[in-house]
């Protein structure tokens, strides 16, 4: 009985850890399938999210002593303004046409910030009137000498786009190492999710159930958009055949803008979740990103099927990869995903 407890729960809870992951997949998959980028910053739209959630619930907490409430807010609002990010990143630098002004500029700014900085350590420029008006100097001949540089759209180099989404990943990091230190936090859920249930003399936690549900909702509501929507429709012509998309009337930049916000939705989303029995903690990002890319690799790009297909098999190989044999756990974790590599190299519900 005791072997048949243990076979139990640990299934129990590599389901929950891969609905996690699907929350953090689904999103990769649909950018991946739609837009064609390697987007290396996704992993830190999931850190971002628990500390946007930490900031809510702290607020709510301090100015009206709200708990629950506090929770319960902070899982939109962090949700929601990851997505915000994300859109702004893909618009401003993703893509090849349009919002070049703000591009520049936001390049422009940032690099006469850096030099400011190196002028003020090498001479004191004196007072911040001093710094802020080196800044607008260099910003402005920088913006003059960015205007008459054609940029080849980033889409036809692959380079490119890993190089300039793991530049922001590193941003974001020492964003939030700056923004709310290099302490882990944990995201304390309400009191009622952190009882246990009682079944068939099981006790399992609550809230890994609640995790399941929320993935199971979110699942077929994205299933339901994708399949019973003229919307979806259009977003899965574009992962078929974006540029056949194009010729028939469809604005895959703007099916493309919705996805990348959709995408940074759902990663932060995952993020509030996880943040209670993962934590939150810089370098998350990067631990939790080559679980999503397993994922989508194991899934096939483009398919949300496939998505929670992968995070499946993905976290029930982790929980028991850890539980039985935990000196090679990084093996049973990524050896399913080179074997369906190389026997089918578009994933499980890839389209060849």
């Amino acid at each position: 009985m005791d072997s048949l407890n243990f076979w139990v729960i640990q299934t129990f809870n590599g389901i929950s850890y891969g609905a996690l992951l699907f929350l953090l997949g689904a999103g990769l998959s649909l950018i991946f399938g739609v837009m064609r980028i390697v987007n290396l910053s996704h992993g830190s739209y999931f850190l971002l999210g628990g500390y946007v959630a930490l900031t809510v619930i702290w607020t709510t907490a301090k100015w009206w002593g709200w708990t629950t409430a506090g929770w319960l807010l902070a899982i939109p609002v962090a949700a929601l303004t990851i997505a915000v990010v994300g859109l702004l990143m893909e618009r401003m630098f993703l893509r090849s046409e349009g919002f070049e002004v703000l591009r520049n500029a936001a390049i422009a700014l940032g690099l006469a910030v850096l030099v400011a900085l190196a002028l003020h350590r090498w001479i004191d420029l004196g007072g911040w009137t001093a710094f802020a008006v080196v800044t607008v100097i260099v910003a402005a001949g920088l913006y003059v000498l960015l205007a008459r540089i054609s940029v080849v759209a980033i889409e036809a180099d692959p380079l490119r786009q890993v190089l300039l989404t793991v530049g922001f990943a590193f941003l974001f990091q020492q964003a939030a190492l700056d923004l709310w230190t290099g302490n882990n936090f944990d995201i304390n859920p309400p009191e009622a999710l952190t009882e246990s249930i009682e079944v068939a003399g099981l006790f399992l936690p609550l809230y890994r159930a609640f995790m399941i549900a929320t993935a199971l909702v979110i699942g077929i509501g994205l299933w339901l958009a994708m399949e019973k929507t003229r919307l979806g429709a259009q977003v899965r012509a574009t992962v078929d055949d974006a540029q056949m998309a194009r010729g028939v009337g469809i604005d895959t930049a703007r099916i493309s803008m919705m996805i990348f916000a959709l995408g940074a939705f759902l990663a932060a989303l995952g993020g509030v979740i996880g943040g209670a029995f993962l934590g939150v903690y810089p370098g998350l990002d990067f631990e939790i990103l080559p679980l999503a890319f397993a994922v989508v690799i194991i899934g096939g790009m483009g398919s949300l099927g496939g998505a929670a297909i992968g995070a499946l098999l993905v976290g029930l190989a982790d929980n028991f990869g850890k539980a039985l044999f935990p000196e090679i756990s990084y093996f049973t974790l990524y050896a399913p995903m080179a074997l369906i590599l190389a026997v089918k190299p578009t994933g499980l519900f890839g389209r060849d």
